[in-house]
């Protein structure tokens, strides 16, 4: 067994630091090791073995064994590996080494470990604010479990501003955000320009966080979580629901009965399909090429129409639970559905033929937003931006998940790491979802499709999950509970990592430029509830906080 023999070569290099190692199944590892001895063992991990940074994690485990803990999430895709290194922290002195300065994709995360749960990272490179406001009072954690989940926080500053750096000498500050006519939500990059150049920028985001992993902790049941999850993403939702009940299933140790599994993988791949048509048909229009902006979405609804025949709705699919799915495929359906891709693949086939050979399409992007294979790495950058720099991984190859272990697909991949070879990898993916679909409804064999499921799940299990969404890797890391929900569920969404390779891909680039570079790693931002307003009379602006909103909408009632 492989995951065996990494777990040997952990305990030759480091012995004594490791207190305890779990093994779920072949390929789920679970390393517990010494505080003082976990930046070591992510460095080997990540420098010498070579796996791939998926994300950090902190927990509030006080109310279980009386400490806090520090986790980082590891992928050995050659070897279909997902690790966890996981040290217990003293309740007292919830102090962790940092690994940003060796593992730099970790940076992030580990900023939301002290933001949310308190964790001090020490040696942390950059341990500015992520996730809370400038507001938000100090020493207050919204993760710890004695901070409820409707609790408001005493001292909360609504007025306070965010703190930008200062630019860099003989920079222009250009903002980019947090309200842009090509951005649908909220994000603010603070672009510092040098004439037309971009010489560097700092990014605020998380600006409506929507405390999605409290509510699951604290209100909801195991079976309520998917409905959320699919609301995690406009785009990405059956994508997270069955990353989230995947989780659930590998740490309880259940597996779905196959007709449940096709169903997932076929409904994960409409996904992809209507994501990617998406994705270039706005790439075109933000290029100025709308032509391709109509004729994409124009092939999209069918494919729009078809998942609501099968699930109820265009998008919020309500597709999984936890041991299978709700709701099956009709014969009739599945021919319709073959029918659908018959005339997908015959339309969209003449499009990429267009688009692969338009010369306007490619002097625009070749050379643009370039992320290299190195930038991948040390970054954690995921999906069609990893591969299109070369980086062959997918989560449905290298992590076989839902039915994908039984078909046969190919990874697409591009050399040159810039907008137009996430184009092209983007636009030949849509033809190995088709192909993919149509194994699955070949292969499709009647039978459940779900698990009956009357025993409590078992408590205190660690379960991971990674699903290949059509931005990247999309990754759930649950540990079970009491009260029928999980004690602590993190999601990692693949944005999250992809964001981080921006100031890169941006620095020295066009200001021009920024716009389809960023829009070239397909980013999901939060939405907002906050709005600015005008009185036509005087002109004035106005901000409205949520208060007044709430007073608002109450007068006008009635």
């Amino acid at each position: 067994m492989i995951a065996r023999e990494k777990l040997n070569l952990f305990k030759q290099k480091f012995g004594p630091a490791i207190n305890r190692a779990d093994l779920t199944g072949e390929n789920r590892v679970f390393v517990f090791v010494e505080p003082s001895a976990l930046k070591s063992v992510c460095e080997h991990i990540f420098r010498d073995l070579d796996a791939r940074y998926v994300i950090g994690i902190a927990v509030d485990d006080r109310p279980y064994s009386g400490t806090f803990l520090a986790a980082h999430d590891f992928a050995f895709d050659r070897d279909n590996i997902l690790c966890s290194v996981l040290a217990h922290l003293p309740a007292d002195d919830p102090r962790v080494d940092s690994i940003s300065g060796v593992v730099p994709a970790a940076n992030w995360a580990e900023r939301e470990m002290h933001d949310l749960v308190g964790l001090e990272v020490v040696g942390h490179p950059y341990p500015k604010r992520l996730v809370v406001p400038d507001g938000w009072p100090q020493g207050v954690y919204p993760l710890r479990k004695d901070f409820a989940w409707n609790q408001a926080p005493e001292g909360f500053d609504e007025h306070q501003e965010f703190k930008f750096d200062e630019p860099p000498p003989g920079c222009t500050v250009v903002p980019f955000g947090p309200f842009h006519p090509t951005l649908d939500e909220p994000a603010h990059f603070r672009l510092y320009v040098e004439g037309e150049f971009v010489r560097g920028c700092e990014y605020r985001g998380f600006m409506v966080h929507r405390g999605i992993e409290k509510l699951a902790e604290s209100v909801l049941g195991y079976n309520d979580i998917p409905v959320m999850a699919e609301r995690i993403c406009g785009i990405c939702g059956c994508v997270h629901s069955v990353t989230y009940v995947q989780a659930v299933e590998s740490a309880a140790g259940l597996r779905p009965p196959p007709r449940a599994e096709f169903l997932r993988t076929i409904m994960l791949e409409l996904e992809r399909l209507h994501s990617h048509l998406l994705w270039v048909g706005l790439a075109g229009h933000v290029l100025g090429f709308d032509t391709l902006f109509m004729q994409c979405f124009r092939i999209r609804e069918p494919v729009m129409w078809i998942a609501e025949k099968i699930t109820g709705n265009r998008k919020t699919y309500g597709l999984c639970v936890v041991g299978g799915v709700r709701r099956d495929l009709s014969s009739e359906l599945e021919v319709e559905l073959g029918q659908v891709l018959d005339r997908l693949e015959t339309q969209w086939r003449t499009v990429l033929g267009a688009v692969l050979k338009d010369r306007n399409i490619r002097k625009r992007t070749a050379g643009v937003g370039v992320a290299d294979a190195s930038l991948v790495k040390e970054t954690g950058l995921v999906g069609p931006l990893a591969r299109a720099a070369g980086v062959a991984i997918d989560c449905r190859r290298d992590h076989p998940y839902a039915a994908y272990g039984q078909l046969d697909f190919d990874v697409i991949t591009a050399g040159e790491g810039d907008v137009w070879s996430r184009l092209v990898v983007r636009a030949k993916e849509v033809l190995e979802s088709i192909k993919i679909i149509r194994q699955c409804l070949a292969k499709l064999e009647d039978g459940p499709i779900g698990l009956k499921i009357e025993d409590e799940l078992p408590v205190g299990r660690l379960g991971l999950s990674s699903v290949e969404a059509p931005r990247g890797e999309a990754h759930h890391f649950v540990i079970t509970g009491e009260n029928n929900r999980p004690r602590r569920w993190r999601v990692r969404a693949p944005t999250y990592q992809n964001l981080q390779g921006v100031p890169t891909m941006i620095k020295d680039q066009r200001l021009a430029d920024m716009t389809i570079s960023l829009a070239s790693i397909d980013p999901c931002f939060s939405c907002t509830d906050r709005l600015e307003t005008i009185e036509l009379a005087t002109g004035r602006a106005r901000s409205w906080s949520h208060e007044e909103l709430i007073r608002l909408a109450r007068s006008r009632q009635g």
